[in-house]
């Protein structure tokens, strides 16, 4: 009897770094990732990205991308468009010991995050081409990202971690862009090639947990119990860190639907 296919059964983008996230059916997506995922980035005053770690209640700000612009809306403020051409002063950013140029100058944005946070903040565009690139593969472009342009988890991943916690935990912790269902828990952890669609994807490295995962992505409070991180570091834990997905890298570009089947390459 033949095995069903797994298949890609969500896709999430994060216009800005840290901030709620965006459930989509349907994407395109190429080697820089799905379109406007994480194309802003909440910075300190010198550049440096400023994340969920630091400030958990990002979670909290929603935001809805375009062409144009970004706008930014948190509860109890009023709504913020930031558009693309306000950032004309470039900056040196900082991701994760990465130093590029990006772009700030949103004044307003600034005032607005700061004070909605509590924190001297800026807030950075990427520009309309990226001058970022992954680190190990150059000729890949990347943005605000962490490290790679895509994250993948499997669902059944997620459910064995939840059996173990012993409560249901929101993907939305781990902020992956894509979710595969129907394939053995952590199956992904052996994949190294897979497609979905006419697009073929690398999985090239196993993405490192943080303390952000115990944040609740609803109200940007942290788990008193430490959890699921707590749990994670028991049975994922390795000399890299706590390991929970993976980082992907697209080999070219086309469309993505969820409930495609993913075909496992290697």
């Amino acid at each position: 009897m033949t095995q069903p296919s797994p298949i890609l059964s969500a896709l999430y983008r994060y216009p800005v770094k840290s901030m709620a996230g965006d459930a989509l059916n349907a994407s395109a997506v190429s080697r820089l990732g799905l379109p406007f995922d994480r194309m802003w980035m909440v910075a300190d005053r010198s550049g440096r990205f400023v994340t969920g770690r630091q400030l958990p209640q990002l979670v909290r700000v929603r935001t809805e991308p375009s062409a144009d612009g970004v706008t930014l809306t948190m509860a109890g403020r009023e709504a913020l468009f930031v558009p693309n051409e306000v950032f004309t002063e470039e900056v040196s950013a900082v991701v994760w010991g990465s130093l590029f140029p990006a772009w700030g100058g949103a004044a307003a944005a600034d005032a607005w995050l700061s004070d909605a946070l509590g924190a001297p903040l800026r807030f950075l565009w990427t520009g309309a081409q990226t001058a970022r690139r992954v680190r190990v593969e150059p000729d890949v472009p990347l943005s605000f990202a962490d490290g790679f342009p895509l994250l993948l988890i499997g669902q059944s991943s997620l459910d064995d971690l939840s059996a173990r916690v012993g409560r249901p935990l929101e993907m939305a912790r781990f902020r992956p862009n894509l979710v595969v269902s129907g394939a053995e828990a952590f199956a992904e952890d052996g994949w190294t090639r897979i497609r979905i669609g006419t697009v073929s994807f690398r999985l090239v490295k196993p993405c490192e947990r943080c303390v952000f995962t115990t944040v609740d992505p609803a109200t940007g409070e942290k788990s008193l119990d430490q959890e699921p991180l707590r749990t994670l570091a028991r049975y994922r834990k390795t000399a890299d860190g706590v390991l929970f997905g993976q980082n992907v890298i697209a080999d070219g570009a086309g469309e993505l639907v969820c409930g495609m089947p993913v075909d496992v390459l290697e």
